[in-house]
């Protein structure tokens, strides 16, 4: 069994504001800084591979934490195409009807131009299969729920058993390929 320590970046600009972020490459804002400046991983990850999306604020994230890493596009946001800046209440709202039968699709919900969340599935399978040693992944919303939907078969329909919290760490093992949750919700505040 390979451990997989994985968390998601600091704050932007674009969090507060509640604004899809996507592919778009916001960096932490101040707040974010502050935030992950007082962040410790709790587990010893001593001789851990790192490895984060190649948006900025993954890599800010991670560089923040002490760490060298190897940026890995499968760990990139899920696109959330034409509706990238967006809010997505305000879009729930704007489109009514459309946008309750595109999240009762779950894994299959598409956004405008986007990627669905199976499709970021997709992306992160051929990578699980390459993890040959213990790794910590800084990414994103997106591809936590994708890690968690592979290991539980959660359909994003119903609530997940567990809330995936932004401002924490969630430890997964991953053994050919296959990924199962070992802990979730690991507090990273310093002591």
């Amino acid at each position: 069994m390979i451990p997989l320590l994985a968390l998601r970046h600091g704050k932007t600009s674009w969090n507060v504001q509640k604004r899809l972020q996507g592919r778009n490459d916001i960096p932490l804002s101040a707040e974010g800084v502050a935030q992950v400046s007082n962040w410790r991983i709790p587990v010893d990850i001593t001789g851990y591979r790192w490895v984060c999306s190649p948006l900025n604020r993954a890599l800010e994230t991670a560089k923040l934490l002490g760490a060298g890493p190897e940026p890995e596009d499968a760990i990139l946001e899920m696109s959330w195409g034409d509706w990238e800046g967006q809010r997505f209440e305000e879009l729930k709202q704007q489109m009514g009807r459309e946008m309750r039968e595109n999240l009762a699709r779950g894994l299959d919900f598409r956004p405008h131009g986007g990627e669905s969340p199976r499709e970021v599935m997709a992306r992160l399978e051929p990578w699980l299969k390459t993890l040959t040693s213990p790794t910590v992944a800084v990414c994103h919303k997106g591809v936590l729920q994708a890690l968690y939907a592979l290991a539980t078969g959660w359909d994003m329909v119903a609530r997940p058993q567990e809330k995936l919290r932004d401002d924490k760490a969630h430890l997964f093992h991953v053994h050919d390929g296959r990924i199962r949750v070992e802990q979730m919700n690991i507090p990273l505040d310093a002591p």
